[in-house]
């Protein structure tokens, strides 16, 4: 409870980082307009992918519907773990792809979808499938396809507004020599750190919720061992078969329980997903406690 505490404290405080970065940049930027404009066009392209953020995710998958009667096992965990929580039960995908990895989308609980991979149902036994879809649900519960949305939205406005105040810089009027000067490099800073200062705190954003439902999923479940166990598997399999980093794919890559990517170095810094050693860790020291 108290890590699940300081995981929602963190994305707040996240969240309220990227807030600070809009004004700071709407301030030098030096007018409201620019500000309303970025925000009006941030609101419109994430409206749209929180909204279709399902048919996105579950279309770069290639995922087909399943029903009770097609994967019986699957649905009727999924059920227990919802039906414990006294949520409504999400309708089920199956992915052909191989690599092991599964993923949960959708609006709020109501228009929520789960889906699992083909390669995951042939490595997991039914513990640790159990482990995945209480994780996944938690991502549903807890709203963070809300969150990432909204940690989106901050992020494109930042985007904006960079361009906007390095544009505006160079090609606005009426300043003096030293005025133009200050401007122009301010922009310049603010066109080249302010995405990636937006970038990186949207990636603290995914960790931290990552962290969040893992916990979430594991306390569900009342099996942090089995969610470990799943995550070592996943990791290996993720390695041996990473997915090409398609336009799709890589726009729903942070929704998935694995990093679905090869990568390391810079790539694995800039991940949106924490390293799995330390998810383990958590689940291992989680799991101690409870028997405690």
């Amino acid at each position: 409870m108290h890590n699940r505490h300081n995981n929602g404290l963190k994305t707040a405080m996240l969240l309220g980082l990227l807030s600070a970065l809009i004004l700071f940049a709407g301030q030098l930027l030096g007018g409201g307009a620019g500000l309303k404009v970025a925000f009006v066009v941030a609101l419109g392209v994430n409206g749209v992918g929180y909204f279709w953020s399902d048919k996105i995710a579950l279309r770069s998958m290639r995922a087909e519907p399943v029903s009770e009667a097609e994967a019986p096992e699957l649905y009727a965990m999924v059920a227990e773990l919802a039906q414990a929580q006294r949520m409504p039960m999400p309708r089920l995908y199956i992915s052909p792809t191989m690599q092991p990895n599964a993923f949960a989308t959708g609006r709020n609980p109501r228009n929520a979808a789960v889906c699992v991979t083909q390669g995951i149902l042939s490595i997991l036994d039914q513990r640790e499938l159990r482990g995945v879809l209480g994780h996944e649900l938690a991502h549903v519960y807890n709203r963070d396809i809300l969150i990432s949305s909204v940690a989106g939205a901050l992020a494109t406005v930042i985007m904006f507004l960079s361009r906007m105040a390095f544009f505006g810089a160079i090609f606005g009027g009426g300043r003096s020599d030293d005025d133009d000067n200050g401007g122009a490099l301010g922009g310049l800073l603010l066109m080249v750190l302010g995405p990636m200062a937006a970038g990186l705190i949207q990636m603290a954003i995914s960790r931290s919720r990552e962290f969040h439902a893992d916990e979430s999923g594991a306390q569900a479940t009342g099996d942090p061992l089995a969610l470990a166990s799943a995550l070592r598997k996943l990791h290996a399999g993720t390695t041996q078969l990473p997915l090409p980093q398609t336009n799709q794919l890589v726009a729903t890559s942070h929704l998935m329980i694995a990093n679905p990517f090869s990568g390391g170095g810079l790539a694995k810094l800039f991940s949106t997903h924490p390293p799995m050693e330390e998810r383990v860790a958590r689940l291992e020291q989680m799991a101690g406690t409870l028997l405690r």
